[in-house]
This record gives C-alpha cells, sequence and structure tokens, in this order.
C-alpha cells in the first residue's frame, strides 16, 4: 500500500496539524529563530512551505504589517475555498513558551485582526512542537 503525499492528506483538526508540524519539521530542533508559513485550502496545504530565516525573538510592527501582507496577498492568489494560515515559531531552547513567544502572538494577533484568513501558531523547540494558537473549529 502506497501512502499519499502529504498535501493529498486534509488536516481536520488542531491535533492533526499538530502532527503536520511534527513531520514538516522532522527534527524540531533548531539553532536558529524562524518563522515557518504553510497555507492550508479547504484543510489541504498548498504545495509550498516558506521559512523566514533569522526573525526576531520579539517581532516589530513593520515586519508583522509586511508579514500579514504578504500571507494575505499568497492566499488572495492561491486559495479558493476556506484559506488557513499555519505558522510554526522555531527556536533553541525549551519548548515552552516564553515572553517573546507571547509577544509573537499578540503581534499576530493584531497583524490579522482584519485578515479573512484565520491564522494558528505552533512553537517548535527542542524535538517537540506544541500548540500555541490552535487551527479553529
Amino acid at each position: 500500500m502506497t501512502k499519499p503525499p502529504l498535501a493529498d492528506v486534509p488536516i481536520r483538526s488542531a491535533e492533526e496539524l499538530t502532527r503536520r508540524w511534527g513531520l514538516l519539521l522532522h527534527p524540531p530542533a533548531f539553532s536558529g529563530r524562524s518563522l515557518w508559513l504553510v497555507w492550508l485550502d479547504d484543510g489541504l496545504m498548498l504545495p509550498v512551505v516558506i521559512p523566514v530565516d533569522d526573525v526576531p525573538a520579539a517581532p516589530d510592527r513593520p515586519l508583522l504589517a509586511n508579514l500579514a501582507g504578504v500571507c494575505q496577498s499568497v492566499a488572495e492568489a492561491h486559495v479558493a475555498g476556506t484559506g488557513h494560515l499555519a505558522m510554526a515559531l522555531c527556536r533553541p531552547g525549551r519548548p515552552v513558551p516564553s515572553r517573546d513567544d507571547d509577544a509573537w502572538v499578540e503581534g499576530l494577533r493584531d497583524a490579522f485582526e482584519q485578515s479573512s484568513l484565520t491564522w494558528s501558531l505552533h512553537l517548535a523547540a527542542s524535538g517537540s512542537v506544541v500548540p500555541m494558537i490552535d487551527l479553529p473549529a
């Protein structure tokens, strides 16, 4: 029996998205900070994964505004159904959210407030992937 490519397997729950990040980021151990982006179209992952390397410990408004604009543009061009932006904040250290990670959550919340995209955020560190903002039900 053959397995279908990951892009052909729909993601229907928060647990499935966490497992998918574990597969995509295997092994989820990082020496630097990066933000990984994938888009879902009616639960199917677009065939592109974009890592943004060397992101700062805590984001600033211009970075977040540019990120939201680019992510919205990609969705408008390539998502036909219900769009979702899944992000993974990858960094060295323990897989426990820090004050800087919380600043990412708040900054992303503000940046995507006017967006039609739903979004989620996972933290990948020290061999673990944990959700910070889950995939909406």
